[in-house]
């Protein structure tokens, strides 16, 4: 009986797509994908962890930028038409005065305010190269921890276990999302 393709051989012969969805992951967010890519790569092989935390910085650098430019470029005149973000970006101003270099540093690290954190940064007086040498610091970090931790956790788990706890992980995902609609439901209901 002829045994089917292993994981490690599908890597191998699609291991280079990883690397592109890994920067096209990591423009829009990013962790999930980078951490999973990893730990595949250390259980099957087929990924680089070099190239896969490259394309990782190059899509998390690139996605800033682009925040950062849209921020420049058309963030005043969205300022303009509401008083509130107006009043809440003079007030973010002064603290990236004082604490430019930590938050872009940190930016990152952020979930879910990121992309907000660059345009915010572009809205500022803050330079555009001060703003890309930190960015690309910050990238560095962010690949290079997430590529570690996924790949610290694919040796760490295994095959066996790292199938599970995919399977645990895709479980979870559908209960909490169920879950949130039954209660938005309900509450549209009551």
């Amino acid at each position: 009986m002829r045994e089917g393709p292993t994981l490690a051989a599908w890597l191998a012969e699609w291991g280079s797509l990883a690397y592109a969805v890994a920067a096209l992951w990591a423009f829009f967010e990013g962790e999930s994908f980078v951490l999973a890519a990893a730990a595949l790569g250390a259980v099957a092989g087929g990924v680089d962890p070099w190239l896969l935390m490259a394309s990782a910085w190059a899509g998390a650098f690139v996605s800033d930028q682009a925040w950062f430019a849209l921020g420049r470029r058309y963030g005043p005149a969205m300022l303009r038409k509401s008083p509130r973000a107006e009043r809440a970006l003079g007030a973010m101003a002064g603290t990236l005065a004082r604490h430019g270099t930590l938050f872009v540093l940190g930016l990152r690290f952020l979930y879910g305010v990121r992309n907000f954190g660059a345009a915010a940064c572009g809205m500022t007086e803050m330079p555009w190269a001060r703003f890309a040498l930190l960015d690309a610091v910050a990238a560095t970090l962010w690949a290079a921890s997430l590529v570690a931790a996924g790949w610290f956790l694919g040796e760490w788990l295994g095959p066996a276990g790292l199938g599970w706890s995919i399977l645990g992980i895709a479980v979870l995902a559908l209960v909490v999302v169920a879950l949130r609609h039954w209660l938005k439901r309900r509450r549209a209901t009551g």
